[in-house]
C-alpha cells in the first residue's frame, strides 16, 4: 500500500520555528523541538511542487536506525521520553506519525562534517584542479569514482539559506572551533563513516560519502543531530554495479535530477511538474536503500 504523502505539516498545537526544504520544525516547550520530515523534494535548490510519497518516513526511520546504532559512540538529539500524544491532537499525530521526532534543543555547530571514501562530486572537481580535496593531498592518477586509499575528512562551511555550502580545509575548522573541537569532529566523522561503510557493503551498498551535523548541549558535550546516513545526506551506490571511471547511479533523487536536465527549465522557482513514473521510481529507490540497510 502506498504511504500517504505529506507536503507540509499543518499543526496548530505548537509554534512553527522554521520550514526548510524538507523539514518543518516546531517548538516543544523551551528545551525541545518537533522535527517533521515531509515528502518535499528539492533539486538544484528549488523545492518541487510534488512530494515523493513515503520519502519523509524513510529519512526518519533511517536516521533513527543509525543514531540508535551509534548511541554508544556518541549521544544524539533524540528525546525518546517525549511523546507526540502529549503535545499534539489526535488528528495532528495521525498527520505526522512515522515522520516526526521530538529532539533536544542543541546548539548546532557551523560546520558540515563530510567523510569521503570515494572520489566523486565536488571532491572529483577539487582533485582535478588541485590534486587534493579540501586541502587533503591525494595520489596522482586517480579516476572518477575511485576508492580512496583511506577515508578523508572534507568539511564544508554551512551556507545561509538559499546558498551552497562551501568546502573548507581542516585548518579553517580549527580557526572556527578550536583545535580540540575540530579534532573531535574529524575523528568521530571518520569513525562513524568507516563503521557505516563496513556495515553497508555486505548488504550491497557502497557509501561513497556522507555528511554529518553535530551540536552541543549546555555542558559542551557533542551530539549527533539532524539526519544521519540517509539517501539525502549520503551517496549510496549499488556495489554490484560499481565500476571506477564513471559516475555510478545513486539511491537518491538522481532520477529527478536527470529528468530535469532534459527540460527547458532555468532551475529557478517555480519547479516543473514531475511525471508519475519519475515520482514512483524515485520513491522506490529511497525504499530500496532503507530495505537493504535495515534488513537482518
Amino acid at each position: 500500500m502506498t504511504e500517504a504523502a505529506l507536503f507540509e505539516a499543518r499543526l496548530t498545537s505548537l509554534p512553527l520555528v522554521h520550514r526548510g526544504k524538507v523539514r518543518d520544525i516546531f517548538a516543544v516547550g523551551d528545551k525541545h523541538l518537533l522535527i517533521v520530515t515531509s515528502d518535499r523534494l528539492s533539486a538544484f535548490d528549488v523545492v518541487l511542487p510534488q512530494p515523493i510519497p513515503g520519502k519523509g518516513g524513510v529519512l526518519t526511520r533511517l536516521t533513527q536506525f543509525w543514531m540508535d546504532r551509534f548511541a554508544e559512540r556518541i549521544p544524539n538529539q533524540l528525546a525518546p521520553e517525549m511523546r507526540l500524544h502529549d503535545w499534539l491532537t489526535a488528528d495532528e499525530v495521525a498527520q505526522v506519525q512515522g515522520r516526526a521526532v521530538i529532539v533536544k534543543k542543541l546548539r548546532a555547530l557551523p560546520v558540515e562534517c563530510v567523510a569521503r571514501g570515494y572520489l566523486i562530486g565536488s571532491g572529483w572537481k577539487d582533485y582535478q584542479a588541485r590534486g587534493a580535496v579540501c586541502g587533503v593531498p591525494l595520489p596522482p592518477g586517480l579516476r572518477l569514482a575511485d576508492r580512496l586509499p583511506e577515508p578523508i575528512f572534507t568539511p564544508a562551511d554551512k551556507a545561509a539559506v538559499g546558498e551552497h555550502d562551501e568546502n573548507i580545509d581542516f585548518d579553517a575548522v580549527v580557526t572556527r572551533l578550536g583545535a580540540a573541537r575540530a579534532t573531535e569532529l574529524r575523528d568521530i566523522t571518520l569513525q562513524l563513516y568507516r563503521e557505516a561503510a563496513a556495515y553497508a557493503l555486505p548488504r550491497g551498498l557502497i557509501i561513497a560519502d556522507t555528511k554529518f551535523e553535530f551540536g552541543v548541549d549546555e555542558h559542551g558535550t557533542l551530539h549527533l543531530i539532524d539526519e544521519a546516513l540517509t539517501p539525502d545526506s549520503s551517496r549510496f551506490w549499488d556495489a554490484q554495479a560499481y565500476a571506477p571511471g564513471r559516475s555510478p547511479p545513486s539511491f537518491d533523487k538522481q532520477i529527478v535530477r536527470d529528468h530535469l536536465e532534459t527540460l527547458d527549465w532555468n532551475k529557478t522557482p517555480p519547479g516543473p511538474q514531475l511525471p508519475d513514473d519519475v515520482i514512483a521510481r524515485t520513491g522506490a529507490r529511497y525504499r530500496e536503500a532503507e530495505t537493504r540497510l535495515t534488513r537482518a
